[in-house]
């Protein structure tokens, strides 16, 4: 027999009722992520009932930490066990885990872990522009958000507190502030001064970026040590990752289920999620009931999940009657440049960004070629070159050895400059995640297909951004420069379950609640309609934070 929840005592309903082949809460989170982690932490702290799925296993830091440091090869997934990170198997085997249909390759990867991709991001959190969220009105491309900089901007004040942002509140940077952060700026570093410096008469600003990393000792978390391993993983924790938030939420009574993954989101009559079916790391599965269900995987595994869940009343995929999940998939391609300083700069410490260029994240240029935002790498040319591992092979092949090594390699590394920009890329319906018909993983689930482009608007800002380093690097009278003729990954997947005005456009309302599946909200990236130049992390926290407002005002008007 169901057991009637309003019986129950205060604690029971702090307590997800569970047995062998079912789990019962008020709200069950799938995805552990920023995005779930904070809205299961706010929901759980008002008392209710909170579950989270998370396909991924815990993960130890110092653990990680000592596999990252004996790690031959380091990079984003070297800290990690190996199937936490199978996307990022992609970048070097494309046919492993995405299945690439498009003419071009989607190279952003994600982590399946509690705390999902937080593990190795960058930690940079700049708000999105005003005019972000207006791109059709304002310039005549591209997708319109169904809310404005003005509804989001409290959640922004909001989010930086949840997560500790370290920024200059004296430079809104474009973006109006209402509140101030709660810490001072991470400084610029050695680098970043110098070509600070030898941009002072021209059109290129390079401010401190703002950060989710402590620049004091905050939040029970110390202040950043400069270690320079921020990706793929902090030592510390002074950069912030999604697990701060799940043990918030664990605390305030949510039960994580790790190594658990949703696989089928099953409707009722009306059109609501009666219950989700689950598969766990060990084989077994069952089903979950919830009164709300919050999806917070990401731009691929979200729609995935959607997709597989096809039914009668929902025969191209749940809440997909306007035909949109899966669709509309953006990153923001990077132009990558490299270069070498005249003197010394002394890359390989701090942060790998401290400092970013903000002239060129909107215009009038904007009708014309995608805005971009430009950084300055601390990690000298390790992401264009794998230096400076790279560096010490070259030169032993030449004959080095000894002193006569150490000096060349202290000779080369210390002028190394790497330049990025960050591109804007426009909503293409065609560029989308489908099921793959032929391959299924270790859950069942079909694997994804990956159809994707470079639009043409998106392109003209690609070659907008090699024309800026260029100039960059010709203020500095550095030499050797180049560029990378492909566009990088920037692990910024957006799109795919977006929010608007219209059922018949868009997936979601303005709160992320699906307009098809009233019980079912969407939070993350995958809800952008746009995506702008800003990195997406204090958007999606903002957002959630906003969405849970409403899941709790909707909890109270079920109760």
């Amino acid at each position: 027999m169901e057991r009637d929840t309003h019986t129950l005592s205060t604690q029971e309903r702090r307590s997800p009722v569970t047995t062998a082949v079912d789990i019962e809460a008020d709200i069950l989170v799938i995805g552990s992520g920023v995005a779930g982690a904070l809205t299961a932490s706010e929901l759980a702290s008002q008392g209710l009932r909170v579950v989270i799925f998370e396909t991924g296993p815990r993960i130890e830091r110092s653990e990680a930490y000592s596999k990252f440091l004996s790690a031959a090869v380091k990079d984003l997934a070297s800290p990690y066990p190996a199937d936490t990170a199978p996307s990022y198997k992609n970048i070097a085997e494309q046919e492993t885990i995405y299945h690439q249909i498009g003419p071009q390759p989607f190279l952003s990867d994600y982590l399946k872990a509690v705390g999902g991709t937080t593990w190795h991001w960058l930690g940079s959190i700049p708000r999105f522009l005003p005019q972000d969220f207006i791109l059709r009105t304002t310039y005549g491309l591209g997708e319109d958000w169904p809310i404005g900089y003005e509804t989001l901007e409290p959640y922004y004040g909001w989010a930086e507190r949840e997560l500790g942002a370290s920024g200059n509140s004296d430079n809104d940077r474009g973006s109006p502030r209402s509140t101030p952060y709660p810490m001072l700026p991470i400084p610029q570093s050695y680098l970043d001064r110098k070509v600070a410096a030898a941009l002072t008469s021209s059109r290129y600003e390079f401010l401190t970026v703002p950060q989710a990393r402590n620049s004091i000792s905050h939040d029970d978390r110390p202040a950043c040590c400069g270690s320079a391993s921020c990706i793929p993983l902090c030592p510390v924790q002074a950069k912030y990752d999604a697990t701060v938030h799940v043990a918030k939420a664990e605390a305030a009574g949510a039960v994580l289920f790790p190594e658990t993954t949703a696989t089928m989101l099953h409707l009722d009559e009306a059109g609501i999620i009666k219950s989700v079916e689950y598969r766990r790391s060990d084989g077994t599965s069952g089903h979950a009931r919830s009164k709300i269900v919050v999806l917070a995987a990401n731009g691929i595994e979200s729609p995935r999940l959607m997709l597989n869940s096809a039914q009668e009343r929902a025969p191209s995929g749940l809440a997909n009657s306007s035909d949109q999940v899966g669709r509309n998939l953006m990153d923001h391609p990077v132009k990558l440049s490299w270069a070498m300083a005249p003197d010394p700069v002394w890359p390989y410490r701090g942060p790998l960004i401290t400092s970013t260029c903000d002239t060129l994240r909107d215009g009038s240029f904007r009708s014309d070629h995608a805005a971009l935002l430009i950084e300055i790498g601390n990690q000298g040319q390790a992401w264009s070159k794998h230096a400076p591992f790279s560096n010490v092979q070259h030169l032993i092949a030449e004959g080095l050895r000894g002193e006569a090594l150490d000096q060349a390699i202290f000779g080369i590394t210390s002028r190394q400059i790497e330049i990025s920009s960050m591109v804007e890329q426009l909503p293409v319906p065609d560029n989308r995640v489908t099921l793959d018909p032929d391959r299924r993983d270790e859950n069942g689930m079909p694997e994804v297909s990956i159809y994707f482009s470079i639009d043409p608007y998106t392109e003209a800002g690609l070659k907008a951004a090699e024309a800026a380093h260029t100039d960059i690097f010709s203020a500095m009278d550095a030499s050797e420069i180049g560029h990378d003729p492909a566009a990088r990954g920037a692990g910024h997947i957006m799109g795919t379950v977006r929010m608007g005005t219209d059922p018949k456009a868009a997936v979601l309302d303005e709160n992320l609640r699906s307009f098809d599946t009233t019980n079912l909200f969407v939070v993350g990236s995958s809800a952008f309609p746009s995506g702008g130049t800003a990195n997406p992390t204090l958007t999606i926290a903002a957002l959630a934070l906003r969405a849970s407002e409403t899941i709790t005002a909707q909890l109270a008007q079920m109760d």
